[in-house]
Formats: C-alpha cells, structure tokens, sequence
C-alpha cells in the first residue's frame, strides 16, 4: 500500500462526522484552556485522556491533538488583551502584544497572533509530513553535552531581554537561576536553600511562578491608581474590529520573520525536552536582533507577534514528529499522548510510520485540519474576547487573580503553590517599580534546571570537558551563544569600532566548523554555503576599505 492510499484511509477516518465534531470540541477546549491563566495545555490534555480510552486510537490521537491546537493559539488571547500569558508558551507574546492593544489596536494584535499561529502551523506541518523520518534522526544524536550547550545558549538571551540596562537584566536572569537552584537536588536529594522549611524542599513550581510574576505583578500596577483602575484597558470608545486583512498582509510583509520563527519553532519541538517556552522566547529574540529597529521592540511592533507565535504553534509538528519516529516524547504534551498510544497497544519507534501508516497519517492530518478549526473558531470567537478590554480593571483584576488561583491550586492541590504566586507576585511587582526586566527571569527558572540536569549527567558520564568542545552540536551552539552574547554589544559599537565589521562575517565561518564536523553530505554541502557567505563578506568589507557605517544609517540598539 503506496503513501497516497493511506493518506485517504487516513483523510477518510479523520473527516468522519464523529471524529470531526470531537475535534471541534477538543479545539475549543484547548482555547479555552489557554486563554484562562494557570490553566495550562497540559491540564487540558490530561483531562482529556480519560474521554479517549473508550475510543478507537485515531479519534482518541486526533482529539488529543485538536486541544494541543487550541490550547497553542487561545494562549495569545489572554497574553494580548491582559498581559498575561495564558500559557508559559505564550510569554514572549506580551511583550509586544499587550503594549499594542494598550495603543488601541487589540483588534491587529490579535489577528496578527491568530494568523501567525495558523501559518506557523501549517509550515509545521509540511515539514511533519514530508521530513519526519530524516528530520527526527538529529534528536538521537543529542546528548547531555549537546543540551547543557542548547541551554547555554538560550540563557544568552537574557543579554537581548534585558532591555537599555544590561546589568539590571543579568541580575534578573541569575535570580532567576537562583529560583530554579531552591529545592531538592533531582539527582542526590539534597535540600538546598530550604533553610529548615519542609514545603519549599519541593521547589518552586515553574506555573505559580510564572502567573505570580506576570499575572500578580501587572495586576498590582494596574489597579494601584484608583482612577486607573475603575477605566477600561483600551481608552478608545470605538468599536474595536478585528483586523484580518490587514493582519494577513502585515504577516506576509514580514514574511521572513514568519518563516524563520517557524523553522526556530520546528528544530526546538524535534529537541525532546526543549519546548514551546524556549522556542517562543528564542524567536522573540532572533526576530529582535534581525530588525533594523531593535529599540521598538516592547512598544508593539508586529514582528513581536508574528515571531513567538509562529514558533510555538511550529513547536507541535517537531514534537510529533520525535513522538512518532522516535518514541521520545518532544514536550510534556507528546508524553501523555505516548501514554495514549501504549493504552492502544500501539509502541512508538522509528517503524512507527511504516508498521502503523493509517495512524502516523492520521496524527498529521488531524494536525492540519485543526489548525483550520482553530482559525474559524478563533474568529468567531475572538469578537467576544476583545469586549474583555472595555470591562475596567478593578472587575477584571478580581475575576483574572480569582481564575489564576483555582487554576494553580488545581494543579497540585497544594497552598504552597498559591503562597508561590502570591510572593512572586510582590517580588514582579518590586522588579516592575525599580525598572527591572522580568523576561531574563523567567528564561533563568524555565532553562536553570535543564542546565543543572544535563551538566550533572554529562559530568558523571565523562569528565573531559574537552566534549563540550568536540562534539559538533555542542560547538554548534557555543559558538552560536557566544555570537548572541555579544549581540548587544555589537549593535551598539557597530559605528564606533573596527572589530565590528568582523563580527557577522566571522558568524558563518564560525558555524561551518562543527557542520563540517558532523559528516555525511548534506551538512558539510551547508558547511561549504556559509564558508562562502563569511568569504563573501569579508571581501565586501575589504572593498569598502573597512569603513564603519555612518551613525545617522544605524539604528542603536537600546536607544529610543
């Protein structure tokens, strides 16, 4: 039986008029999910679960992936209109979403997000059907010296996050590391920085922190005017309409930063473990330092959107596919719908696809057709979300905190988590007030224990830290990192210092190593591409006489 004949078994069993109906309401549940803070995808997925066990395995996945959907995309709602992320996948949407529904265009913020969402889907999930079995080989040749790397890199985000104060942003990142370092050691045990207090031996969970960061802190700053708080979110009387049209052609203006935020998206889902939280926060970043005007960013440009909500809808397809070829789980997410496939004593493994064709189709085509649901629900949907933005603040805070609560409490049933939010609330609030980012934050408590866990293994696997070195995609990444640590410094030296002109040059060069180290054909052909854009470069330097652009054709980074 050829591709196409299980494509159209595949298409036949997902298109029937029960399986369709369950994704619609598995879509809307996924929206709603997400669109409510500290009610996560994952809560939703596993709440889920039980409703599918009395379902055949094609319907059970395909509903399973319709809320995956949906909880994706209702993220933005809530990130744009309150400025609080409805998932942690969704942070990097505020920081520009919110400040432009706050201008008065919620109606643009949400159509660029709907729309981004669904196109990064679909580049998703072409790329899920065509390349999954070659694209999920990279994450076997991952190990914890490549993923201690990746994290390393990440965390040099913080350097582009923290805004015109450099310092007061690391600080932020480290505090954060430090938040992620309190608790019990996930490999001996041991208590650290408890001082004698049984309920923080457990940690601080990533969600409350979140919420208590985001949610608490901005409602506190909202609310703390009286006048302000009895006023709407958005000024305008107007009636506010949602900007399709002039969505889908800013989307397609900015095409390259949709594209490139989809590919971030994709390579981070096929990493197991990595997620749509650093995929969403690393295209943010990415699409910042490509911008002629960096400095913009967190006053509501499009690309802000376009980027974080691109990559994490693109994040879903790379996870399938490591979830399907694979057997590893991309996300929390991928794991519970493992668990699914195993109640339908069905292995995942990289004969997933050819033993199981109708199935491993019909994962991909239920992908597909709930990206289309999503986008018509969203559309109907969102004219009521956007009249959120006319209730006044003080009514709104109420009902956001009081939904923000039951959400965390819900997940573990623990006070501990609520006392969590209420102290990193204060603690949000107080870096708000003396002008410290929260972003480097919260990337040091998402990345501060997968940098601890993967160090620790590698280490106790071999102790040659020479491996960090030699191993091609740990030097892939370091080298990557070092570039976008000094980013910043770049940008705003780049008129005044000659070594500047060697900085984008020496990018390619540099990343051509490691692909030449990693064998085969395909890698070192790209190898050869960047070598000659290095070379390319350095000779239009030397032909201009290494002269350093003029200050007036540069936009510095961090100026207003």
């Amino acid at each position: 039986m050829d591709i196409l004949e299980n494509a159209l078994l595949a298409l036949q069993a997902v298109a029937h008029p029960h399986t369709f109906a369950l994704m619609m309401i598995g879509v809307a549940a996924g929206l709603i999910a997400g669109a409510i803070p500290g009610f996560t995808i994952t809560m939703a997925v596993v709440l889920t679960l039980p409703f599918t066990f009395g379902m055949d395995a094609i319907r059970g996945l395909s509903t399973m992936v319709a809320v995956f959907v949906g909880g994706l995309s209702g993220g933005l709602m809530a990130s744009i209109l309150t400025g609080i992320p409805g998932t942690p996948s969704s942070v990097a949407t505020t920081f520009d979403g919110h400040p432009m529904a706050k201008s008065g265009r919620p109606g643009l913020a949400l159509g660029l997000g709907v729309w981004a969402s669904f196109f990064g889907g679909l580049i998703s999930c072409a790329f899920l059907i065509m390349l999954a079995p070659s694209l999920a080989n990279i994450g076997l040749e991952f190990g914890p010296w490549d993923y201690f790397s990746l994290v390393v890199f990440a965390l040099t985000i913080t350097a582009s996050l923290a805004g015109k104060d450099m310092t007061k942003g690391l600080i932020a990142g480290v505090f954060g590391l430090l938040v992620a370092s309190i608790g019990e050691d996930e490999t001996s045990g041991v208590a650290r920085f408890t001082f004698g207090i049984d309920d923080v031996r457990q940690g601080f969970a990533f969600l409350p922190v979140l919420v208590g960061l985001f949610a608490f802190s901005q409602l506190l700053s909202d609310i703390r005017d009286p006048t302000a708080a009895r006023k709407p979110m958005v000024m305008s009387q107007a009636k506010i309409k949602i900007e399709h049209v002039q969505a889908v052609k800013t989307i397609f203006r900015k095409w390259a930063t949709l594209i490139r935020s989809s590919l971030i998206g994709i390579f981070i889902g096929i990493l197991p473990g990595a997620g749509g939280t650093i995929a969403n926060i690393l295209a943010y970043d990415q699409a910042k330092k490509a911008s002629d005007t960096p400095e913009k960013f967190g006053t509501g440009v499009p690309e802000g959107i376009i980027a974080p909500e691109s990559s994490n809808n693109a994040v879903e397809g790379g996870a399938l596919i490591t979830m399907m070829a694979l057997g590893i789980p991309g996300d929390v997410v991928t794991a519970i719908m493992l668990g699914a496939l195993l109640i339908h004593n069905i292995a995942p493994s990289p004969t997933f696809i050819s033993t199981e064709p109708v199935l491993a189709y019909s994962i991909m085509i239920a992908f597909a057709i709930s990206l289309f649901i999503m986008l018509g629900l969203q559309t109907v949907c969102l004219r009521i979300f956007v009249l959120v933005t006319r209730v006044p603040m003080y009514q709104l805070g109420t009902v956001i905190l009081t939904y923000c609560a039951i959400g965390i409490f819900a997940l573990n049933n623990i006070t501990f988590d609520l006392w969590t939010l209420f102290w990193f609330g204060i603690i949000g609030y107080a870096m708000r007030q003396f002008g410290f980012p929260l972003a480097p934050m919260i990337l040091g408590v998402v990345l501060g224990n997968n940098a601890e866990v993967n160090l620790i293994r590698a280490l106790a696997t071999d102790t040659d830290l020479t491996l960090f070195l030699i191993r091609p995609w740990s030097l892939f990444f370091i080298l990557i990192a070092a570039f976008s640590f000094a980013f910043p410094w770049y940008q705003n030296l780049r008129t005044s210092r000659q070594w500047t002109l060697l900085f984008i040059p020496c990018l390619p060069l540099s990343l051509s190593v490691p692909l030449f180290m990693m064998g085969g054909w395909v890698r070192p052909v790209v190898a050869l591409g960047l070598l000659a854009i290095g070379c390319w470069l350095l000779w239009t330097r030397h032909k201009s006489g290494w002269r350093l652009p003029k200050p007036a054709d540069v936009k510095v980074y961090g100026d207003d």
